[in-house]
């Protein structure tokens, strides 16, 4: 019996899928207009994690993720530019561009992290008619107005507003993470659709110089939707409503994630999910991780230290979704020597080894119970490490961990029997070794030797040359 915390009811609950074997689950993806930092990963691999969970229980998972191209503007709010148009500005480059090449490196980024790609991955500049409509609907309602640089959303009119964080719409302030326009006749009011050029008013040639890459005519003036209304629109058009679970980064909880369960329910009356997960921040040395700190780590900038991207997925693995992730490069270093001996420990199994009537293993049962407890991935690699130093047989350990891999997703299956792969940095320092003792620099090698051992390596000496072993 799978229990997830939800946000909306704060508290455990037990999942009950709305329709009996399938799921329905809609996630916040990138915006692509930079790289993805490590922060970001660790909501995607979450995301991820509760794919394969609901697949390992037996679920059909119908699962969405929408690519932000157009309308996240900085600062999260309703003032300023369009990130994606000002990093287009600033490369010389079209905002199509700028948003193509950032999709393409996080479809990358998640075959390096071993993430299973979503049924649907919907751009917002594809579904501008679904976004229209969901505004008229609004309008309708009488739930929308109009200022000087858009259409907006009266959250007055939406008596739940602030269900999802707890924040009656009284205690909402503005200031805090969105800059305040003096127009907007509450500060929680959110922008649905966005005027081009101020009043609505369409592109003449006078604006050349600053017309956007990215705009379209609708009922109301030239212009761009909203940053929020792009995910109720494609997950209420591909999931239909109200739909199972809705994921993101608890960033998203007081803002974007209550604007989206207003504006649904506000258009249709029904609610929008039954179940709201959110996992918690990645901190870099105890700090926030972000561009004016210093620490906005990529995954470029792990590989490029030597580590191989699924490290920092087992990194992830070991620090529950719900508590606060402390991020320290000492910390993937250990990371990685732990990925090392369970990789080592598969290749000791030999591949013709089978695994038929794995799922019969006691061992999994524990295994499971682990994820029916709100998806504790800790206590998940707990009994995973466990049953790799019990009694059981190798071909009892090899169905087992295959099993745990579906959810786990650390490519175990490419190591049984095979020689392990030996991270680059650690190469280069085992032949800078080599080398150093072919020059009878014995020093030198003795450094380095140490070097590669505080990395989990060892190196073994051989009579034409050596061999790199995990360290145990």
């Amino acid at each position: 019996m799978l229990k997830v915390w939800n946000t909306l009811h704060r508290e455990l609950e037990e999942f009950k899928p709305i329709k009996a074997g399938e799921v329905g689950m809609y996630t916040c993806g990138p915006t692509v207009y930079n790289p993805v930092t490590l922060g970001n990963w660790r909501a995607f691999i979450f995301d991820d994690v509760l794919h394969r969970s609901l697949e390992f229980f037996g679920y059909q998972v119908k699962h969405v993720m929408n690519i932000t191209d157009v309308g996240h503007l900085v600062g999260d709010g309703d003032e300023g530019e369009d990130k994606i148009e000002r990093e287009a500005v600033r490369q010389g480059k079209t905002a199509q561009e700028i948003a193509r090449h950032h999709e393409a490196a996080f479809r990358e980024g998640m075959k390096r992290l071993h993430i299973t790609e979503p049924n649907f991955m919907p751009r917002a500049t594809e579904h501008i008619p679904e976004q229209i409509a969901l505004i008229q609907q609004l309008e309708k309602k009488g739930a929308t107005y109009r200022i000087s640089d858009g259409i907006y959303f009266d959250t007055s009119k939406f008596l739940d507003y602030g269900k999802l964080s707890g924040q009656a719409l009284d205690e909402k302030k503005a200031g805090t993470r969105v800059a305040v326009n003096p127009e907007k006749r509450h500060s929680s009011d959110f922008a649905l659709w966005k005027f081009s050029y101020p009043n609505g008013r369409s592109f003449d040639s006078a604006q050349d110089a600053s017309r956007r890459h990215m705009e379209w005519e609708s009922p109301w003036g030239t212009g761009f939707p909203g940053w929020h209304i792009e995910c109720s629109a494609m997950s209420v058009k591909y999931l239909g409503q109200p739909f199972d679970i809705h994921c993101g980064g608890v960033d998203h909880l007081a803002v974007h994630h209550e604007n989206e369960i207003a504006q649904t329910e506000a258009a249709s009356g029904k609610s929008l999910a039954h179940y709201w997960l959110h996992n918690e921040f990645l901190l870099v040395d105890g700090r926030r991780m972000g561009k004016s700190e210093g620490n906005a780590y990529t995954l470029d900038d792990v590989i490029a230290r030597g580590f191989d991207p699924l490290a920092f997925r087992y990194y992830c693995l070991g620090t529950h979704y719900r508590q606060k992730m402390n991020f320290t490069w000492e910390g993937l270093e250990a990371a990685q020597n732990a990925l090392n001996k369970l990789w080592e420990i598969a290749r000791s199994i030999e591949s013709s080894v089978s695994s038929i009537q794995y799922t019969q293993y006691p061992i999994l049962n524990t295994f499971q119970s682990s994820l029916e407890d709100d998806l504790n991935t800790p206590q998940a690699l707990a009994v995973m490490w466990e049953m790799l130093k019990s009694d059981l047989s190798d071909e009892e350990k090899r169905g087992a961990l295959l099993k745990m891999d579906d959810v786990l997703g650390l490519h175990i299956n490419d190591f049984f029997g095979k020689k392990i792969r030996v991270p680059i940095e650690v190469k280069k320092l085992a032949e800078e070794r080599q080398k150093a003792r072919q020059e009878k620099q014995w020093e030198k090698a003795d450094e380095l030797r140490k070097k590669i051992r505080d990395l989990g390596w060892e190196v073994e000496d051989q009579e034409n040359g050596f061999e790199v072993r995990v360290l145990t």
